[in-house]
Parts: C-alpha cells; structure tokens; sequence
C-alpha cells in the first residue's frame, strides 16, 4: 500500500520535480540522463522510462512511431539512420535542445534509441522464429538439422534421416522434428549456431552430457534453455546483458550469443549439482534461472563468453 502511494506522488510531483531541475541545471530530463548516467543499461533504462512516462504529446507520439516501426521489424540497416535521425530531431525541438551547444547529446540519445527499439524489434524476431514449427518438408529446416548433426558429429555420417543415432546428440526419438514443437525453429537456430560458432564449447558440453552418472540429453536440454533465454528476453531481464553488450542495433546475434552464454553455463552448474538423475532437471534450472536473475539485476552485468574453452 505505502509503495503504491509514494509511487502516485513521484507521478503527481514529477512535472514539478523536473522543472525545478530544468531551471537550476538549464538542462531537460533526458540531458541530464545522457550526460549523467553510465553508457548502456544504466542510460538505455533511465531514457526508456523518461520516454514512457512523458506527458508531452510530441514524446507520445514519437514512442507510438518507435513501437509500431519496431513491432513491425522495420528497423533495418536501410532505414535505421532516418529513423534515428526523426527520433533526434523530435527530441531536440520539442525540448529546445540547442545542437550546437550541446553537440554529444544526439549522439548519446540516439545510442538508446537504437538500444531499446532494436531490444523490441529483438523480442518480435525470437517470438516469429518460435511461432514458426518445424516442417519437414521444407528443406531449410532439413538442412539446418543436418548441419547441425554434421557439426556436432563430424567423423559419423547418418545411416538415415530417421534413425536413433540423433539420440545421440540428445533428441528423444528417431526424428528430431517432434523435439522441436514448443520453441519451433528458434529451438534450432540456437542449436546450430552454438555448435557452428563455438564448435569447442559445443563438444565440450556434448561430451558432459554424455558424462556416466551425470549426463543429460543435450538437444533436449539447449531447446529448454532456449525457452528459459526467450522467457528473459520477453519480460525483460536480458535487457541489462543486451543493452550493455550490443555496440550497434540487437540483432538475432545478440539473442543466440546470449544463448551460448546460458547453455555453456548451465552445463556447468549441472555437473556441479552432482544430480542423482534427470528427474532433478526442474528444480536445478529453476535455480540456474534464479541465479541469471540475479546477476542480470546488476545494471552494469554484461555477459561474456569464455572462448578459452574452444582450445581445449
């Protein structure tokens, strides 16, 4: 009840608050952010919630503009500039933002703009390759799956397309395709790009999946892992590691790294529960997600990837 009512009186107080900092600091709100706050998720949320809860009706309308341009996948590499170039202009005019003056501010802002609209347009991307089932019949989706074997297992060829060899590298039956239902051809993407841009770390957690007391079923295991990564991208916890890691707009890159990262770390806290068997699976990635949460609370958390491991 108390935080419902401080959170009405910040609402109530704000346009107060920020014209009295307007006039001692003759800077407006998102002035102070961009030359006050860090660079990336410290200044990327800071402006997001500037934005979503201006009252300013040019500001509304730009948010609307950024939304539906983003949900509808439109920043492209054509049209970001203009894009970003609209979202400046808006911003300076309706905030009496001298450019001349201030010459690192559009610059700054539009860093964040590109961060949290390309974070959006990310979220669309992930949700139509999930959406997308596995087809059988169409040969990209054949393809992929047989690079996918073709990576992980070079020196064995498959006897068939359907054959219990691709036990072998986790799926449960004799097709693949089944396995893949829940997060559709997303589930593959993340795959294939783990095996084909970490081909080291790849086999090293194949070959702990297949570890003699605590071994797991490693496509099984990567496509929940691909729904724990969509389920942080969807309510918003990857944008701390994204919008401190992406030096350009997020693309589908940036999800699969942060799904290598994920993977590659869950294989570890895995072996390191010592589980009794699979049964334990649940509540073990409960407690890696918990652990990810966490860490990605921290503004300043940025994950990387320990390409060391690609020697061994």
């Amino acid at each position: 009840m108390f935080r419902y009512f401080w959170t009405l009186v910040c609402w109530y107080f704000r346009p107060l608050i920020k014209w009295f900092l307007h006039h001692t600091t003759q800077m407006c709100e998102l002035q102070r952010i961009c030359y006050g706050q860090p660079s990336g998720a410290p200044r990327a949320f800071a402006v997001e919630e500037t934005l979503g809860q201006s009252r300013n009706a040019n500001i509304r309308t730009l948010v609307a503009y950024l939304n539906d341009i983003a949900d509808h996948r439109g920043i492209t590499t054509k049209t970001e500039r203009k894009i970003l170039e609209d979202a400046i202009r808006t911003v300076l005019v309706t905030k009496k933002i001298n450019p001349t003056a201030h010459p690192d501010f559009a610059k700054t802002f539009g860093k964040c703009v590109e961060l949290i609209w390309g974070y959006r347009q990310l979220c669309v991307e992930c949700e139509e390759l999930r959406k997308t089932p596995y087809s059988a019949d169409n040969s990209e989706h054949e393809q992929k799956l047989l690079k996918l074997w073709n990576l992980l297992m070079p020196y064995e060829p498959l006897d068939a397309r359907v054959t219990k060899q691709w036990q072998e590298i986790g799926f449960q039956g004799d097709d693949p395709k089944t396995d893949f239902r829940g997060m559709g051809i997303l589930g593959l993407e993340n795959l294939v790009y783990f095996a084909q841009e970490y081909p080291g770390m790849a086999t090293h957690v194949l070959s702990h999946s297949n570890h003699p007391r605590y071994g797991y079923a490693f496509a099984i295991v990567g496509i929940n892992l691909t729904s724990m990564a969509l389920k942080l991208l969807r309510d918003g916890s990857a944008k701390t590691h994204i919008y401190n890691s992406s030096k350009t707009l997020p693309t589908i890159r940036a999800f699969h790294q942060f799904y290598c990262y994920l993977f590659y770390e869950f294989d570890g806290f895995w072996i390191e529960s010592k589980p009794s068997n699979m049964m334990e699976f649940s509540s073990i990635q409960e407690k890696f997600e918990n652990s990810i949460r966490i860490a990605l609370a921290n503004p300043s958390t940025v994950f990387r990837i320990n390409v060391a491991v690609d020697n061994i």
